[in-house]
């Protein structure tokens, strides 16, 4: 077929990640253009607020990416344990349950770092690709999906024409919208307040959550020794605690998490963003294919928003790549079809467990407390179920895409367990 030409929308982590993907493999001979709404990255001497929880599998997709070694070199914070706690017990009671990366012979369950670290080392890394296009403030304005070819109108009025569209624009995105792709979904009626704090005792690169009746609070290790605090709360309680002045919040985020890293010494800014579950009904159209946010949306409780998406675009990169080497059409249907039923059924899989979890420990039901302290003391009591959920959090079980189970990789990096 002739050269291809994608077109990525969104230039967030997840579409620069595709971006990079297909600009460093010498099989892909086309063009990748990548569309971004707003301003490239900037470096910045502060720390981003939002913050994610990278797994060992979207490590290796952004090694795969060329953008690893400038994460690595600057804000990157290891985290070897995870403590998770019911409100009504304490680390290392019934109740509560602890994960060990060297459980599993690993060195780390992953690394905190912030978003747009993330993202300023992928625009980097593609300003250096020749097969790469790099255009910040773009907007689409109108999508026309023909059977040989799709059209992009801007709202400068360019018209770009393309092989394949790939929308990476978020979970409101416009893309899919234009498609007239359906969701389903439903809002948690729940904001995430964050912030990060310095606390009295040192995080000891682990991660720490208790599950509160108003929502799960999370204290996650930043590398200058502070924490980063995603506390999930009702709308009328995040928006409380926004309003409180810092030595009220510290107090509050004090009790809430039982002293468990002792004082509050010293908070930055706070915001809040909205929680909602979002899952679209299709992952494709002829000539056009979602990934990240723009296909699924989850509750942050467990960290797995951006990891599936990295793994959405290490699956379309592979499944893609495959296509281009048996001569067929990267954007027709029956081609984006396969990555659709490899990537569906796991990231619906996991959108239940977390909205299951959620359910289950986000209230005040005396009953459901004595099922979730049980559950959290038997796996905590049997290593193999331990290990489960390691391997599952560090993206390591299930349909894994190639660059992520090379034996060269997990033999070096993640142990023998994952042979």
């Amino acid at each position: 077929m002739t050269t291809p030409t994608i077109c990525i929308v969104g230039g967030g982590m997840v579409g620069c990640a595709l971006a990079a993907l297909l600009g460093r493999d010498e099989r892909f001979t086309g063009t990748v253009v990548l569309l971004e709404a707003g301003d490239p990255p900037v470096a910045g001497d502060h720390y981003d607020l939002r913050v994610v929880a990278l797994s060992a599998a979207s490590q290796r997709v952004l090694e795969a990416a060329g953008a690893w070694a400038e994460i690595a070199a600057t804000r990157a914070s290891p985290y070897r344990e995870m403590q998770v706690w019911d409100a009504e017990s304490k680390p290392g009671f019934p109740g509560s349950v602890h994960f060990s990366a060297a459980e599993v012979g690993a060195a780390t369950l992953g690394y905190i770092v912030e978003n747009q670290l993330i993202r300023l080392a992928l625009w980097q890394t593609l300003e250096s690709m020749e097969r790469v296009v790099l255009r910040p403030n773009c907007r689409v304005s109108e999508l026309r999906l023909e059977d040989a070819t799709a059209r992009l109108t801007l709202d400068s009025g360019e018209v770009m024409d393309c092989t394949l569209v790939v929308a990476a624009d978020g979970a409101a995105s416009p893309l899919r919208e234009m498609a007239e792709i359906e969701t389903t979904g439903w809002s948690y009626q729940q904001k995430a307040v964050v912030t990060h704090v310095q606390t009295q005792n040192p995080h000891q690169e682990t991660a720490w959550q208790r599950f509160l009746p108003s929502g799960p609070l999370a204290f996650l290790p930043l590398a200058d020794g502070r924490s980063s605090v995603v506390w999930s709360n009702t709308v009328e309680g995040a928006e409380r605690l926004l309003g409180l002045d810092d030595q009220e919040f510290l107090a509050e985020l004090e009790a809430a998490s039982d002293g468990q890293l002792g004082k509050m010494l010293s908070c930055s800014q706070r915001a809040a963003f909205p929680l909602r579950l979002l899952h679209a009904r299709d992952y494709c159209r002829q000539r056009l294919v979602l990934i990240g946010d723009a296909a699924h949306a989850i509750h942050p409780l467990a960290g797995q928003g951006v990891n599936l998406g990295f793994l959405d675009a290490a699956a379309l990169y592979e499944t893609l790549i495959k296509a281009l080497q048996a001569d067929e059409d990267p954007g027709d249907r029956s081609v984006l079809r396969r990555y659709e039923r490899w990537r569906k059924g796991d990231n619906l899989a996991m959108l239940a467990a977390m909205d299951g979890i959620k359910r289950l420990f986000s209230n005040d039901s005396r009953s459901l407390a004595r099922i979730r302290g049980f559950g959290l003391s038997l796996v905590n009591a049997l290593p193999p179920a331990r290990k489960a959920f390691v391997r599952r959090a560090m993206g390591m079980s299930g349909d894994m895409p190639e660059l992520i189970t090379r034996p060269e990789h997990t033999a070096s990096e993640l142990g023998a367990e994952f042979r």
